[in-house]
C-alpha cells in the first residue's frame, strides 16, 4: 500500500504532466510496479490467464498444508506431492507457493508522546551533484518533533560526523530547545558497535548530548517502524519539496527549504487534530522543550596539517594558503560548513571561504605578497650587504636615486663594480660628495671617481695562467722612454 498522496502524485504526473513510468517512479521512489497499479489503466492492469496446470489437482492440498505450517519450504512439499503421484518438477511448486504462501501483516499500537519528550533523526540521500570539477553526493539532514509532527532539514555535500552534529545544532537553534529523547536508526554517526542491548555510541554524539542534555537512544535492529515519523517526514520532502524544483548553490536549496517548510509543512493539518495546524502545536512544544545552553556547540572539523615548502596547505582537496613564516610548523585547521581557519596555537593566522570543489587554489593575496617581498628581500640582501658595510651612505642614495625613478638594481650593481675597482674609502668620499650635490646617481659616483684621480690599477687576474707567477721582470731606467718621446729634428737642450 502507498499513501494516498502519493497516489495523487503518481496519477497526476502521468495524466496531467504526461510523465513515463519509470521517470515516475524514479522521481518518487517507489517500484515501476507500483505505478503502474496506481495509474489502473488497461495496458498496464491486464487480467492475469489462468492456465490448467498438472498441480491443479493438489492445490486444496498445497493450501491446506501452508495454513497449518506456513513457513514448510517448496522442496518438502514438493516431495510430499511427488509420494501422491505428482510428476512436475521443483519449480512448479516454487511458484505455486509464493502465489498461495499465506503473509501475516505485523501489527503495530500508535505511538503516544509527551510534549517535548522525544524527537527523530535520520539522513536522506539525494543523488550527486557537480560542483565545479567535483562530484559531491548531496544529503539531507532530518529532525521531527515526534509530538507535533514539526521538522527541521538541511542539506549537505556529505554525511560527515560534522554535518550530522551541525544539522543537530542547527535544529535545536530553529525550535529554540531540545527533546528530552532523541531516537536514531543504527548509523555509524550514532551506534559505532552494537552487540544485542549493549551500545557502543559515537563519542562526538554523547559529547552533543551531554552539551545540550538529551538521551540519545537507538531504534532496534531492522524496526525501522520505531522512527516512521521521520521516514514519512522524509517522504514528504522528497515529494512536495524536492521533486521538479531547481537550485544552483548549496546556500539556495536550504533557503527554499527553510521557505517550504513554514510555508507548506507546517501549515498542514496536525495529524492528532485537524482543525489545528503543525505551526500552531509546535508553538505550544516550544515551552517543553529542554532550554538551550549558554554556548553553542562547536562543530568544526579540526585537524593537524602543515606544509614543508609552500605556503599552501591541503583540506578536503583544496589547497589554502598561510603566512610565509609559518611554512614548516605544525598547525591546526578548523573547518565550518562555511570557511576554513587555520591555527598556530591558539592564534589564528588564516581565514578563508571553504569551497567544495577540488584542486582548488584558495590563496589570501596578503600572503602572496609577504612571500615575494621575503624573497626580493633576501636576493637583494646578499649583493648589498658588502656594500651598505663598507659604504654606510650607499643606503641613502639607492633610497633617493630610486624615489628619482631609477632602478635599484642597475644602481646596485654599477656601484659594487665601482667598490671593486676604487676601494672603500675612495667611494665614501665620492658617496658622499654626490648627495651634497643632489645628484643620487651611480654614474655620478663614477663621474667624482675619475675627477679625483683615484683610479687604481685593475687587478690582473692570472689563476688561468699560472706559469706567468714565476716570470721575473727586471726594472728598467724610465730616461729611455723620454728620448723614444723626442723627434729626430729637435735638437737637445743646451747643458748650462
Amino acid at each position: 500500500m502507498i499513501d494516498p498522496e502519493v497516489r495523487v502524485q503518481i496519477r497526476r504526473y502521468f495524466y496531467a504532466e504526461h510523465w513515463k513510468v519509470g521517470t515516475i517512479a524514479q522521481a518518487l521512489g517507489v517500484h515501476p510496479d507500483t505505478v503502474k497499479r496506481t495509474i489502473e489503466v488497461e495496458r498496464f492492469h491486464r487480467a492475469e490467464r489462468l492456465r490448467a496446470t498438472m498441480l491443479d489437482a493438489y492445490l486444496p492440498l498445497v493450501r491446506q498444508t501452508l495454513e497449518a505450517h506456513p513457513r514448510l519450504r517448496a522442496t518438502r512439499l514438493h516431495q510430499m506431492l511427488a509420494d501422491r503421484g505428482f510428476q512436475g518438477n521443483v519449480q512448479q511448486v516454487r511458484r505455486v507457493v509464493a502465489r498461495l504462501r499465506p503473509r501475516p501483516q505485523e501489527a503495530f499500537l500508535r505511538l503516544h508522546v509527551f510534549v517535548g519528550e522525544q524527537a527523530q533523526v535520520d539522513w536522506a540521500s539525494f543523488g550527486t551533484v557537480m560542483v565545479g570539477r567535483a562530484r559531491r553526493a548531496l544529503s539531507c539532514f532530518v529532525m521531527t518533533l515526534s509530538w507535533s509532527r514539526a521538522l527541521y532539514l538541511e542539506f549537505f555535500f556529505d554525511q560527515t560526523m560534522e554535518n550530522f552534529l551541525r544539522g543537530h545544532v542547527n535544529a535545536f537553534a530553529s525550535f529554540h530547545g531540545s527533546a528530552r529523547i532523541l531516537l536514531y536508526d543504527n548509523l555509524k554517526s550514532a551506534v559505532l558497535e552494537r552487540r544485542g542491548s549493549l551500545i557502543h555510541f559515537n563519542p562526538r554524539l554523547l559529547e552533543l548530548a551531554g552539551h545540550y542534555h538529551f538521551e540519545p537512544k537507538p531504534c532496534q535492529v531492522r524496526a525501522g517502524n520505531q522512527k516512521g515519523r521521520v521516514e514519512r517526514a522524509i517522504r514528504f520532502v522528497r515529494d512536495s519539496y524536492w521533486a521538479a524544483r531547481t537550485f544552483t548553490t548549496l546556500e539556495e536549496c536550504n533557503r527554499q527549504a527553510l521557505k517550504w517548510r513554514d510555508e507548506v509543512a507546517h501549515q498542514r493539518p496536525w495529524p492528532d487534530d485537524r482543525n489545528r495546524t503543525v505551526a500552531e502545536v509546535v508553538a505550544e512544544e516550544r515551552s517543553r522543550l529542554l532550554p538551550l545552553p549558554a554556548h553553542e556547540f562547536s562543530t568544526d572539523r579540526v585537524v593537524a596539517v602543515r606544509s614543508a615548502k609552500t605556503i599552501y596547505v591541503r583540506f578536503d582537496g583544496n589547497d589554502y594558503s598561510i603566512p610565509p613564516e609559518a611554512v614548516g610548523r605544525e598547525l591546526m585547521l578548523a573547518a565550518s560548513d562555511t570557511e576554513v581557519r587555520i591555527l598556530d596555537g591558539v592564534r589564528q593566522i588564516a581565514r578563508h571561504r571553504r569551497s567544495y570543489d577540488r584542486q582548488q587554489i584558495v590563496l589570501d593575496p596578503a600572503h602572496q605578497q609577504a612571500l615575494l617581498g621575503t624573497k626580493r628581500k633576501a636576493r637583494e640582501s646578499t649583493r648589498s650587504s658588502r656594500l651598505e658595510l663598507t659604504v654606510p651612505e650607499s643606503g641613502v642614495l639607492l633610497e633617493r636615486a630610486f624615489a628619482d625613478g631609477e632602478s635599484a638594481g642597475r644602481q646596485l650593481a654599477h656601484l659594487l663594480q665601482l667598490l671593486d675597482r676604487y676601494g672603500a674609502g675612495a667611494m665614501r668620499g665620492a658617496v658622499h660628495e654626490a648627495l651634497e650635490r643632489n645628484t643620487p646617481r651611480a654614474a655620478s659616483v663614477e663621474f667624482l671617481l675619475r675627477q679625483s684621480n683615484r683610479t687604481a690599477p685593475l687587478p690582473l687576474d692570472l689563476r688561468r695562467h699560472p706559469q706567468a707567477e714565476s716570470v721575473e721582470v727586471r726594472p728598467h731606467d724610465l730616461e729611455t722612454y723620454d728620448e723614444l718621446a723626442h723627434r729626430p729634428d729637435e735638437d737637445p737642450e743646451p747643458e748650462s
